[in-house]
């Protein structure tokens, strides 16, 4: 994983005491594109999520409406489809804030 690679780094510059030069501003700006990507997938991934789950809710309210072309199998695996989806999203969040938490806590 890239965030693991990312803090085995970060512990092992705060251990050395070495400090690294400060890149210049005209980098920072150019390196700020990968900050809007990163943004936008999770953005994405995120409106998927909510689309499956949107799509069970559907496909549920369906079967109990009595739709003919909605069957039992096909709402079980929508649901778990979508409870998976949204474990998975609730893995990253946490992955994400002990990172967070992680890096705030590095002393500079």
């Amino acid at each position: 994983m890239q965030i693991q690679n990312v803090l085995a780094q970060m512990r092992a510059l705060a251990q050395s005491g070495r400090v690294e030069t400060v890149a210049p501003i005209a980098e920072v700006k150019e390196g700020r594109g990968m900050n809007d990507d990163f943004a936008a997938k999770l953005r994405d991934a995120i409106r998927d999520v909510n689309a499956i789950q949107q799509e069970s809710t559907t496909l549920q309210t369906r079967f109990e409406l009595g739709d003919k072309e909605v069957g039992l199998p096909q709402v079980m695996v929508a649901m778990n489809r979508a409870s998976i989806a949204f474990e998975a999203t609730n893995q990253v969040r946490n992955r994400l804030l002990s990172a967070y938490q992680e890096v705030m806590s590095m002393q500079v």
